[in-house]
């Protein structure tokens, strides 16, 4: 005897026929699927994979078949239909174009999605992303999207359509980081009084996650229905995430809006250079002794002659490149034994210099994450110091690989021996 369907999936059913026979809502999830792998759910269970969208009258014909609800990739594919499980890495590379940016927000409750969503989304724009799709999960929580056309097509000769899942990763996981203390301080204030309030250890029950993205992941396409809610993923406006309430996802009543943003060509590249370098200053320390293996040291009488010509150039102040510039600086400074207190002052005299200047909460935060952890040398000459436009090498250059190297060399040459050890801080 067949099993009976449950209470959900009659309630689910009871609309997919007429909520996908709009026209409207098929041209909705049809082209936002164009160059994906696309998934439809048959309620408990998905449909084989690859499988593509063809026309728009292919989601009703699913739905008559049994599908409640659509997903699609993140990657965009030449041909989705010529993946095969095992591929090599080499052969999805050949197949993959591009990928979108998901941010998909999970939490137990709305409210503290909500104020995950908007906090990234304020983090988004302070690295110059202007057009941002924002779209509810359908259940509670949010799908943020930055369109594969707002990345650079490469970052020091690597491709970046080949580094899917990697880079879409190290994006995500440096949003956790960044946004980590105010996250927790809004939804402490939120649900006052608790055990949750500014803990960075029980939240962790409660508190919204960002769900890493892994190859051929699936997320929910916008206007698609959820099995547990019955709603839809409906487009919402990035300004008023905070005004969203359930009946607004109703089925019924939802209004088509673009989910995915125009964007202009490489608006997103701040955001992954950013992240990359984080990426490098947060890798294990085993791994950084490895790569930077060298004594903490403290140069007497340092002056700024000392320094390399890109360090030299970014001291008198830069318009492109700041936050990165800002990453060397304190890399270099603290590798050299420079004391917090002038550290701060010299960095705050350099920031006066730039047009327009940093933000002093933005510095601030680099500056506390940065001494809960132990020095590490700043980024190797070339290509860091090319990006962001000071690498102007003079004949010492050719002899180092670190402008700390340079440093240390060129004291060590206007001073005597004047290095001594210092115990890491």
């Amino acid at each position: 005897m067949p099993e009976q369907p449950s209470i959900r999936e009659k309630r689910i059913r009871k609309i997919t026929h007429l909520y996908y026979s709009k026209p409207e809502v098929q041209k909705a999830i049809f082209e936002f699927s164009k160059n994906r792998e696309v998934s439809p759910r048959y309620f408990e269970g998905f449909g084989k994979r690859p499988d593509t969208l063809e026309y728009e009258g292919d989601v009703f014909s699913l739905v008559k078949k049994g599908a409640t609800s659509f997903h699609c990739s993140e990657e965009l594919w030449q041909d989705p239909l010529q993946i095969k499980t095992g591929m090599s890495e080499q052969e999805l590379n050949e197949l993959r174009i591009g990928w979108d940016l998901l941010i998909d927000i999970d939490s137990k409750y709305i409210d503290y999605s909500k104020i995950m969503a908007e906090i990234i989304i304020k983090m988004l724009r302070f690295h110059g992303i202007k057009n941002i799709g924002v779209k509810f999960s359908g259940s509670k929580g949010f799908h943020i999207i930055v369109p594969w056309k707002a990345f650079p097509k490469d970052i020091n000769n690597v491709k970046t359509s080949d580094m899917f899942p990697e880079w879409p990763r190290i994006v995500m996981k440096y949003l956790i980081k960044t946004i980590e203390r105010e996250l927790i301080e809004k939804i402490s204030n939120l649900t006052k009084p608790s055990k949750y309030i500014k803990d960075f250890q029980a939240p962790k029950e409660v508190m919204p996650d960002l769900i890493l993205v892994s190859p051929r992941h699936l997320f929910r396409t916008p206007y698609s229905l959820h099995e547990k809610t019955a709603l839809a993923s409906v487009v919402l406006d990035a300004d008023k995430i905070s005004e969203f309430e359930l009946k607004d996802a109703d089925p019924m009543q939802v209004k088509i809006k673009k989910f995915m943003p125009d964007v202009k060509g490489g608006e997103a590249k701040e955001l992954l250079v950013q992240a990359l370098d984080w990426n490098r200053q947060a890798t294990p320390e085993k791994k950084q002794r490895k790569d930077f293996d060298y004594k903490p040291i403290k140069l007497v009488n340092l002056s700024e002659k000392n320094f390399p010509p890109c360090i030299q150039n970014i001291l008198k102040g830069i318009k492109d490149g700041k936050k990165r510039a800002l990453f060397a600086l304190i890399n270099l400074f603290r590798s050299v034994g420079m004391e917090r207190e002038e550290l701060e002052q010299r960095i705050e005299d350099w920031n006066k210099k730039n047009k327009p200047q940093l933000r002093q909460g933005y510095i601030k935060s680099q500056l506390s994450w940065t001494y809960r952890k132990k020095p590490i040398m700043s980024p190797n000459c070339k290509e860091f110091y090319q990006g962001i436009g000071v690498c102007q090498p003079d004949t010492f250059c050719k002899f180092v690989k670190n402008p700390v190297n340079y440093v240390i060399k060129k004291n060590f040459m206007s001073n005597g021996k004047t290095i001594k050890t210092k115990k890491a801080s």
